[in-house]
């Protein structure tokens, strides 16, 4: 009986079920760091060094593999000279869970290691004003579009086939004639992220488009709605909910681009805090901001989706799904 409650054919989980399931979809991945970083016989490739010993070129706190580690150790005892010291460890590129938990909290309050370089919050707010951008004005054009191409065969017709072409080409390979064309600022990045987005919403919302019950369509010219009006008051009402979660979606696909747009030009944003986190070699900083993006992300669309069933409470897969 329970293993049938927990897996039902095309049926919503219990809401314990469903907070159960979200507690684990994180729990999992989290687990499998935590022994990687912390269980010293799973990997540890590397032994943090603590007393170089006899060793002239070691250094406290440096870091080397574990065969050259054993043959410094083996060589000193040998030559009755002082062996060196360390604990098994992750390369640095690894830090533990704490390590970036705690750098999630002390990156906001250290300054930059550049002077030229950013806050971490700046950088989030920078790159935040990039997707929002590139995002609405792909959207004032793709959403208008997509409606008509799936309303409409000539369109239809007039617009996919050159869509469904240019979907293919890579966004960033526009980045030297975005560049060419709209400067080394913001311009390019935000183009970046118009192009990635704009052909794959003009084809997912015509497909949301045709999936309108045609019923609806025959029912309103049955009574009288001339063909003009049955767009604005039958089919884009009756596609709302549909393409509200295209939104939502797409949306996530633009956070994607992100990095690949700010490489472009100047670098800016979260891209060039990375980078300079990377570049210093404090890798708990990096992850702590790819987190920050993931946790923005994350939080964007649980608030869109409590939202959305706010606006369409009478859509069933909007309010079971989330």
């Amino acid at each position: 009986m329970t293993r049938a409650r927990w897996f039902q054919v095309l049926r919503p989980l219990s809401p314990h079920a469903r907070l159960v399931a979200l507690c684990f979809s994180f729990v999992l991945p989290v687990l499998v760091w935590c022994v990687v970083s912390y269980v010293p016989f799973i990997w540890h490739p590397q032994v943090f060094i603590t007393n170089p010993g006899s060793v002239d070129y070691l250094q406290p706190g440096m870091r080397m593999g574990k065969a050259a580690f054993a043959d410094e150790v083996k060589e000193a005892h040998s030559e009755n000279r002082e062996p060196p010291e360390g604990y098994p460890a992750n390369p640095i590129y690894l830090p533990a869970p704490h390590e970036v938990l705690l750098a999630l909290f002390t990156s906001f309050k250290t300054p930059p290691a550049a002077q030229d370089g950013q806050w971490l919050h700046q950088s989030l707010w920078h790159s935040i004003q990039i997707i929002f951008w590139g995002f609405v004005i792909s959207s004032i054009i793709g959403v208008p579009l997509g409606i008509l191409c799936g309303t409409y065969a000539l369109f239809s017709r007039l617009s996919e086939p050159f869509i469904e072409f240019f979907r293919y080409l890579p966004a960033p390979a526009f980045g030297a004639l975005a560049v060419a064309i709209l400067g080394i600022y913001d311009g390019p990045k935000i183009t970046i992220i118009v192009i990635g987005t704009l052909f794959q919403q003009v084809l997912i919302i015509a497909n949301t488009t045709r999936k309108l019950d045609v019923s609806l369509v025959e029912a309103a010219m049955t009574l009288g709605t001339r063909n003009t009006q049955v767009l604005w008051r039958v089919v884009i009402p009756g596609i709302l909910p549909d393409l509200y979660r295209d939104q939502r979606i797409l949306l996530g696909w633009a956070w994607t681009y992100l990095i690949v747009a700010e490489l472009i030009g100047t670098m800016s944003g979260i891209t060039w805090f990375i980078t300079q986190q990377a570049r210093y070699q404090h890798f708990a900083n990096v992850y702590a901001a790819i987190m920050m993006i993931g946790i923005i992300g994350l939080g964007t669309d649980i608030v869109l989706a409590l939202l959305g069933r706010r606006l369409f409470p009478w859509d069933r897969s909007l309010v079971t799904s989330e």
